[in-house]
């Protein structure tokens, strides 16, 4: 048995940051099901602005266990400040989702609404930099090297899905689309709802798949550091 044990802060740290990244994985896809519903069906009415708060604060805990993990890297924690502050923005503009479902005409909670579609966006982004940053702290080369490939891919991703998100609601707001287009938009709703899925597809696929990117990165970090807990444990039995 060698001398020398395992720094216990060291693992303290290591299982705050496992708990942050499983946080994460089963938080990210989850809080997109309860936003959209609370926005767009009544089924989840009855629970009010609680099931939005509940999911977009689950987010941020998971953020909040990772900034346990090596404090003295800058770089590591500029990136967790960004994805915390849009993880306080989407926690606060979270309950508009409920208060647009009930007044979808109000002049407001619209405009909100369409906010918080940005900032979560922008903080899915923020958190493909954290795992950037978090993987080139790991020693696993290939993992950096993956990280740093499908985290480009995905902000790219998400980038585009945010301008067209910016542009669509810019050209209803202002009323600027062309009359083709509009009677184009307009006979599709009129051909049944199902058919509106095709005004949204380019946005579905732009966020989507980052998502579910993000999904498998969060879930190889993961893995790679339980490995490598496990492995230096029996190096040192």
């Amino acid at each position: 048995m060698p001398d020398s044990s395992p720094n216990p802060e060291l693992l303290r740290s290591l299982g705050r940051l496992l708990r942050g990244l499983s946080a994460l994985f089963w938080g990210l896809p989850i809080a997109l099901i309860v936003c959209v519903q609370t926005a767009k069906a009544d089924w989840l009415g009855s629970f009010g602005i609680f099931l939005p708060l509940l999911v977009t604060g689950w987010l941020l805990y998971g953020l909040w266990q990772l900034q346990h993990f090596q404090k003295q890297e800058r770089i590591w924690r500029n990136a967790l400040d960004r994805a915390q502050l849009f993880a306080w923005v989407n926690l606060g503009l979270s309950p508009f989702l409920y208060c647009w479902n009930k007044m979808p005409g109000h002049a407001f909670f619209g405009p909100m609404v369409a906010l918080l579609a940005v900032s979560g966006l922008i903080f899915l982004s923020c958190i493909n930099l954290v795992l950037q940053r978090l993987s080139a702290m790991l020693p696993d080369e290939t993992l950096r090297l993956e990280t740093k490939h499908f985290t480009t891919v995905n902000r790219g991703l998400l980038l585009a899905a945010a301008a067209l998100a910016i542009i669509y609601h810019a050209v209803v707001r202002f009323q600027s689309m062309p009359l083709e287009a509009t009677l184009f938009l307009e006979q599709l709703e009129s051909q049944g709802r199902w058919l509106i899925i095709f005004k949204f597809l380019p946005l579905a696929i732009f966020v989507l798949l980052p998502l579910a990117m993000t999904m498998a990165l969060l879930w190889k970090i993961k893995e790679t550091i339980l490995k490598s807990v496990f492995d230096s444990e029996h190096r040192s039995s």
